[in-house]
């Protein structure tokens, strides 16, 4: 093995976490058609009553909810990769927009902090190795970052485990 290469290194964790996101593009859409005829319905109603402005109003809600649904699907497109390797740990986060950042650690020298809260649930899960800290999983729920951190430990612990050998 080459020691000094970590693309040839034996992959040892690996995980994707992406922002949650509980409405489909069916139920998007099938939201969006239902705000539609209620607020068409209901805008003419009030046209009939003489208020046309109202009908207006409830057209400009029906875009400005489907301009802050558009914006929070584009928003979900970002993604975070955890990766540890008998060398290396490697994040790298994914913007929305596409824009790739790295951060690189031996995975010998880096240990996690965690942050809760006063319930006890885990609030925060870090990276911190010579004096700078990089938090990670930030999309998880509690229940899912114990569960991540319960991998990314055992994970670390084989890696320094083959670095000592």
């Amino acid at each position: 093995m080459d020691a000094a290469n970590p693309e040839t290194d034996r992959e040892i964790f690996s995980a994707v976490i992406a922002p949650h996101r509980s409405l489909s593009r069916r139920g998007f859409i099938i939201f969006m058609v239902a705000v539609g005829c209620v607020s068409f319905v209901t805008g003419l109603v009030f046209l009939s009553m003489g208020a046309w402005p109202v009908f207006g109003f409830f057209g400009l809600d029906v875009l400005l909810i489907f301009l802050a649904f558009r914006a929070n699907y584009k928003a979900g497109r970002a993604r975070e990769l955890i990766r540890i390797t008998e060398t290396e740990l490697l994040v790298r986060r994914v913007s929305a927009r596409g824009a790739i950042a790295e951060w690189r650690y031996n995975p010998y020298w880096v240990r996690i902090d965690i942050g809760r809260d006063h319930d006890g649930d885990l609030t925060r899960v870090s990276l911190a190795s010579h004096g700078k800290k990089l938090d990670i999983a930030e999309w998880l729920s509690a229940p899912e970052k114990a569960d991540f951190l319960n991998a990314l430990s055992a994970a670390l612990a084989t890696a320094r485990r083959g670095l000592s050998r």
